[in-house]
């Protein structure tokens, strides 16, 4: 029950970055490229205080991965950053929820990063979508 209400908090989190990002008007990719790295990077300060120096590296790693994603997205399609808010779950199940991570990520984290990271893809997703429409050819 408990990770029912993590998840929902994700989905109000969420639903609250969107806004924000949609107030930027012209700057809107960006933060959602920012805000990749940065759902990424919370990891890294996690793995500082209770990981290894090694799992840092991980971390940092894993957000200059998702940077691209969102450098792809700000700079050409967004399906780019869609494809690494969607991705981005994976990394919190398999890293921190279900693998070694979850020795110093706290699962309350993992858990309200992953209804928010598909909440911020799905909207992405739909934002964008005019952008990848075909044009129509005038007969």
């Amino acid at each position: 029950m408990e990770n029912v209400l993590w998840l929902l908090v994700g989905v109000v989190l969420g639903a609250v970055f969107i806004a924000i990002a949609r107030l930027t008007g012209r700057t809107e990719r960006l933060v959602f490229a920012v805000g990749l790295v940065v759902a990424t990077l919370v990891y890294a300060g996690y793995a500082a205080v209770g990981g290894s120096t090694a799992w840092v590296a991980i971390e940092v790693l894993g957000a200059a991965v998702y940077g691209l994603f969102g450098w792809r997205g700000m700079n050409g399609h967004a399906e780019w950053l869609a494809a690494g808010w969607v991705l981005h779950p994976v990394w919190d199940v398999a890293l921190h929820l279900a693998g070694p991570g979850a020795a110093f990520a706290p699962e309350w984290y993992t858990v309200n990063c992953i209804s928010f990271d598909l909440l911020v893809a799905a909207y992405i997703t739909w934002r964008f979508r005019e952008t990848r429409a075909p044009r129509s050819v005038p007969s």
